[in-house]
C-alpha cells in the first residue's frame, strides 16, 4: 500500500516518540502521550484505508488470527 507524502512524514516525526515509548517502556512526559494519540489516529486511518483496499486479506488475516489463538 502506498502512502501520500504528508502521512510519511507525520510517520516519521512520530517514529521516535515510538521508539523512545518502547525503550523506557512507559509515556516520560506529556508531549510523548500527545504524539502516542497522533500516531494511533495516523494508524487507524492506515488501517481503515488498507481495509478498504484488501477486505479478503485482512477478513483472512482476523480469522487466522483468531484460530490461532485458540
Amino acid at each position: 500500500m502506498e502512502i501520500d507524502a504528508e502521512t510519511f512524514r507525520r510517520l516519521r516525526r512520530l517514529a521516535p516518540v515510538v521508539d523512545d515509548i518502547l525503550n523506557a517502556g512507559e509515556v516520560e512526559h506529556a508531549g510523548q502521550a500527545a504524539n502516542l494519540a497522533a500516531l494511533a489516529q495516523l494508524c487507524s486511518t492506515l488501517f481503515d484505508a488498507y481495509c478498504s483496499m484488501h477486505p479478503e486479506e485482512t477478513a483472512q488475516a482476523n480469522l487466522d488470527m483468531l484460530e490461532s489463538h485458540k
